[in-house]
């Protein structure tokens, strides 16, 4: 599933040629994703001008004039592919796979008056779109219940003592939650924690001390999560199997991977001996050095 770096790549990309533009004609070519579409959704939508294409957790948020907003989430497949008239369909970046038969999956056509067409593209619809009232977002049960952004202003060490004060659960389930940090992902806690030289097993209170400060290892955590998220979002997130930019192209943080996905190599950290052990977690692949996170 895309985490929070590839969201924000395909944000970015959606926005360069959506934010300012009218939604002159909304196409479905099914009535449901994962979910059904809202009632009314074309009419609702066509003649609106998009005032900004922004990102909560792994949620694209396009807001609209009339106080709307069209919340999307890629699910585990979803993508979108832009063509313009002046270029046709954008040129694939680098590390361009070919797409295959994918037109059977394009479920949602958006067009707009710039002469834009924007495809939503998602082979195992488990992506879904809904409308919601801008000013009711804090109260809707998908947000309502999302934590911090950890590239923003709000997320630092204390910030993150605060969140796994008294936590007996393993650290890594516990960056996992949802309600405490929105959008990190399976990928990049195996990369922060092994960069934090922290053991994913370790429990997550111990990263506080008795009277709630924050230790040194919870500083040092809050620092290699927004690193490696960063760092991703730069690189135009990992690229694994279904993934896309709204471009076609492929991400490329996957060939920097420290941890994730090398069980049986050595470790990259300097002077360490150990070899990247894989363990499951909740269900999850978790990948770690067992000799230098501790």
């Amino acid at each position: 599933m895309p985490e929070l770096p590839e969201v924000e790549t395909v944000r970015r990309g959606l926005a360069n040629v959506m934010t300012g533009a009218d939604l002159a004609r909304v196409t479905l070519n099914r009535p449901d994703l994962r979910f059904p579409f809202p009632e009314r959704f074309t009419e609702r939508l066509e003649g609106r001008r998009i005032l900004s294409v922004g990102r909560r957790a792994k949620y694209l948020m396009t807001e609209l004039d009339d106080g709307l907003v069209l919340a999307m989430h890629l699910g585990m497949t979803g993508s979108f592919r832009v063509e313009a008239p002046a270029i046709g369909e954008s040129v694939p970046g680098r590390y361009y796979h070919a797409r295959g038969a994918r037109s059977a999956h394009d479920h949602v056509r958006f067009e707009l008056g710039n002469g834009v067409t924007i495809t939503y593209n998602d082979p195992r619809r488990f992506g879904f779109m809904t409308l919601v009232d801008k000013g009711l977002l804090g109260d809707h049960p998908l947000f309502r219940a999302i934590g911090v952004e950890p590239l923003s202003v709000d997320f630092d060490g204390a910030a993150l003592g605060r969140m796994l004060a008294n936590k007996a659960t393993p650290l890594k389930a516990a960056l996992l939650d949802q309600t405490l940090i929105a959008g990190l992902g399976n990928i990049y806690v195996c990369e922060a924690l092994h960069r934090a030289g922290l053991s994913p097993r370790r429990a997550a209170g111990t990263l506080v001390r008795k009277d709630g400060r924050p230790t040194v290892m919870a500083e040092r955590l809050a620092v290699a999560i927004r690193l490696v998220l960063e760092e991703a979002v730069l690189a135009g997130g990992s690229t694994l199997r279904d993934y896309r930019h709204t471009d076609g192209s492929l991400g490329t943080f996957q060939h920097g991977f420290r941890v994730y996905d090398r069980e049986g190599e050595a470790c990259v950290t300097p002077g360490c001996s150990g070899v990247v052990r894989r363990i499951v977690q909740s269900g999850r692949s978790t990948f770690f050095c067992g000799l230098c996170q501790r």
